[in-house]
C-alpha cells in the first residue's frame, strides 16, 4: 500500500500572508479595522480605504508598512485610483477584501429608488469594479484571492429589518461570488465571500443596548447574541490564505446558526 503523505506537515503555516499585497475597503470602522489588523498581523502589506481620511490615518499610524488611500467605493475613480495607488506602492496586489457596504432601512413604500440605486452602487457594483480592476494583474501572474463580505441577509430575508436594498445588494454580491468564481478557477484566481450575521459594528449601532433588538437576535439566533469582531478572525484568515486553496465559488457563512433553520 502507498502511503499518502500529507503535503504541509506545518498547517498553521498556511494561513500566513508573509509579503502579500492586500487591499481592504471599507477600512474606517467596525469589520474592516478589524480585517485590516488580522491581515497585517500575519504578515501581509495592507492597503486600507475608506472615505474618512482621517480613520484611515490613525489606523495607518498603528500598521507599519501600511498604505492608507482615501477612497469612496460609490466612485468609479475613486475605485480606480486605489487600485492604481496600491499596484504604484507595492507593485501589485494579490487579496483583495470587498468589505466597504452601507444599508438604509424601511419598507419597500417609503424606499426611494435613489436610495436603492445607491446602496447597490455601492455593495455590488463598487464590489464588481475593484473586482475587474485587480483581477487584471492577478490574472497575468496567475494568482490572486478575491474575499467578498456579504451578509447572511444576502441569504435570507432581513424583515423585521426592512431593507431590500441591502438584502438585493448582498444576494447580488454571493451570487457574483460564484460566477466570477468559475470565470477565474482555471486562470489562478480564487473567489469565495463570507457572510456575517449578527456583528457589533457602525452599521449596527444600537443593537447591542437596545433591549428589543436584543430579545429578537436572542428568540431567533441559535447560539443567543451578536457575534464578536474577533470571530470573523478565523473565517477571513482562512478564505485569503493559501488554506482555503482547493476552494472557490463558496458562501462561508458566520451567523451563530442564524440561517440554519
Amino acid at each position: 500500500m502507498v502511503e499518502i503523505v500529507p503535503q504541509n506537515l506545518d498547517p498553521l503555516s498556511q494561513f500566513r500572508l508573509d509579503n502579500r499585497v492586500a487591499i481592504v475597503t471599507g477600512a474606517s470602522s467596525g469589520l474592516g479595522v478589524r480585517f485590516a489588523r488580522v491581515l497585517h498581523a500575519v504578515g501581509a502589506k495592507v492597503v486600507i480605504a475608506a472615505r474618512r481620511a482621517d480613520r484611515l490615518e490613525a489606523l495607518a499610524a498603528e500598521l507599519p508598512g501600511c498604505l492608507a488611500v482615501a477612497t469612496d467605493v460609490g466612485v468609479a475613480a475613486d475605485r480606480e485610483n486605489l487600485v492604481k495607488r496600491a499596484e504604484e506602492h507595492f507593485g501589485r496586489v494579490d487579496i483583495l477584501v470587498n468589505n466597504a457596504g452601507i444599508s438604509r432601512t424601511g419598507g419597500i413604500e417609503v424606499e426611494s429608488l435613489e436610495t436603492f440605486e445607491n446602496v447597490l452602487q455601492v455593495n455590488t457594483v463598487g464590489a464588481w469594479h475593484l473586482i475587474k480592476l485587480v483581477s487584471a494583474g492577478m490574472l497575468e501572474r496567475k494568482s490572486g484571492v478575491i474575499v467578498n463580505v456579504a451578509s447572511m441577509l444576502g441569504l435570507v430575508g432581513a424583515t423585521p429589518v426592512k431593507q431590500s436594498n441591502y438584502a438585493a445588494s448582498k444576494g447580488a454580491v454571493i451570487n457574483m461570488t460564484r460566477e466570477l468564481a468559475l470565470q477565474f478557477a482555471r486562470k489562478g484566481v480564487r473567489v469565495n465571500a463570507m457572510c456575517p450575521g449578527w456583528f457589533e459594528t457602525e452599521m449596527t449601532a444600537g443593537m447591542e443596548s437596545d433591549e428589543g433588538s436584543q430579545r429578537y437576535i436572542n428568540l431567533n439566533s441559535p447560539i443567543p447574541r451578536m457575534g464578536h469582531a474577533d470571530e470573523l478572525d478565523g473565517a477571513l484568515l482562512f478564505l485569503a490564505s493559501d488554506a482555503s486553496s482547493f476552494m472557490t465559488g463558496q458562501t462561508l457563512v458566520v451567523d451563530g446558526g442564524w440561517t440554519a433553520r
